[in-house]
């Protein structure tokens, strides 16, 4: 095994650790270590990401829901839209994108090159919604009503996201339960990981028809991250998780600067 295989498994542990400590955003590291230290294609790896992420947030969502802290009826309301979009994305939108999209002045546009370059966009806005965070957590009981509408709109727009970046987006999912479920930011958060657990995973069914799957090495890279999360759980007791995600949030805006710079030069 190559150093930078190491590196890559490394890497599903720091995904795993992240959640942990952090309670989310871990997830959008995992397309960056199968691309580039593991050298897995961004169609796959945004596959694989939907497995690793939806298999490891489920296991928060379980914890979560033995404390009585996830909303059942607001996860069932917002999954519902949400899973639709993402299992027809991966199924349908994914496969039909050509392999190559356009070219701009001499520069070829192909299928895995747009793919990351959505990606590094989402890194960039998940990353400024980490870095403004104010990291309260409100705790009143507020009786909770649904904008059907926009929850439809809501779930369907990040269920698309999702299909093609292979990430959770927490950073969407979150602030819409508190806008218009109107829950308390702890009981939002505890919920949207059973959202994103249940679309990551609905959403993976539609590749593996489209895509041949490494199961072993998937199932490896997915117990490291389950791994991680027992011990960003135990770390985050020692831990201030408020200013970690703010530094977290730095980390990944660079990285999302580096993926565009990358995938364009």
């Amino acid at each position: 095994m190559e150093l930078i295989d190491i590196l890559g498994y490394f890497g599903a542990l720091v995904i795993g650790i992240t959640l942990g400590l952090i309670g989310g955003g871990g997830s959008i590291l995992t397309v960056p270590v199968l691309v580039y230290l593991l050298s897995i294609n961004p169609v796959t790896a945004t596959a694989y990401s939907l497995f690793v992420v939806g298999a490891s947030t489920l296991v928060g969502a379980i914890n979560n829901m033995k404390k009585k802290l996830v909303d059942l009826r607001t996860a069932t309301v917002f999954a519902i839209p949400a899973f639709i979009a993402v299992y027809g994305t991966r199924k349908y939108l994914v496969p039909a994108i050509p392999d190559h999209i356009f070219t701009l002045w001499g520069f070829e546009v192909t299928k895995d090159i747009g793919i990351m370059l959505f990606f590094a966009i989402i890194m960039v806005v998940a990353s400024i919604s980490m870095i403004k965070g104010n990291g309260k957590e409100e705790l009143q009981e507020v009786k909770v009503k649904y904008n059907y509408p926009l929850i439809i709109v809501e779930g369907v727009v990040v269920g698309i996201l999702t299909g093609i970046v292979g990430a959770g987006g927490g950073f969407l999912i979150i602030p819409a339960l508190v806008l218009l479920a109107k829950l308390p930011m702890k009981k939002a958060v505890a919920t949207s990981l059973l959202i994103i657990a249940v679309k990551s995973l609905i959403g993976f069914i539609g590749d593996v028809e489209n895509l041949e799957i490494d199961w072993v090495f998937l199932m490896i890279f997915t117990g490291l991250s389950i791994a991680g999360i027992f011990l960003g759980g135990y770390l985050n007791k020692f831990i201030d998780g408020g200013k970690l995600k703010k530094g977290f949030g730095w980390f990944v805006l660079v990285m999302g600067i580096y993926i565009i710079g990358k995938e364009l030069l």
